[in-house]
């Protein structure tokens, strides 16, 4: 049992033994694309999940333009929800080197919250 003094409250919580009571979780924790054709978009949804308590707000720095990727999502707080955040990625490739056919992209999306930085790995071959 914990009291919360301002709200004169009694919690009994698992949740009430945590010294932070806001957090995000990722779901998927990482996006693998696959390979992909040149040329061609595919997009893909991942969940993030606020499993905290507090209203927490966050934002997604997007990816630099060479990459390919973008990040399509609905600011605002997230309280005991989720958003969906879509990634989309175009599959091009970079450079004019002959790669054997195979080009890998690689890049780590940051979500910025209130607290933490959270890091969605992506990954895709373009053919």
């Amino acid at each position: 049992k914990i009291e919360d003094p301002v709200a004169g409250k009694i919690s009994i919580s698992s949740l009430a033994t945590r010294q932070d009571l806001t957090g995000f979780c990722l779901i998927p924790p990482q996006v693998t694309f696959g390979v992909l054709k040149e040329g061609c978009t595919y997009a893909t949804t991942v969940i993030l999940k606020n499993v905290g308590v507090n209203f927490s707000r966050f934002r997604v720095k997007q990816p630099p333009p060479y990459t390919g990727l973008r990040v399509m999502y609905t600011a605002g707080p997230v309280a005991g929800l989720q958003v969906e955040l879509e990634i989309e990625i175009l599959a091009m490739v970079i450079g004019g080197k002959d790669t054997g056919g195979l080009e890998e992209v690689s890049h780590d999306i940051e979500i910025l919250t209130e607290t933490e930085t959270l890091l969605l790995p992506v990954k895709a071959n373009i053919l």
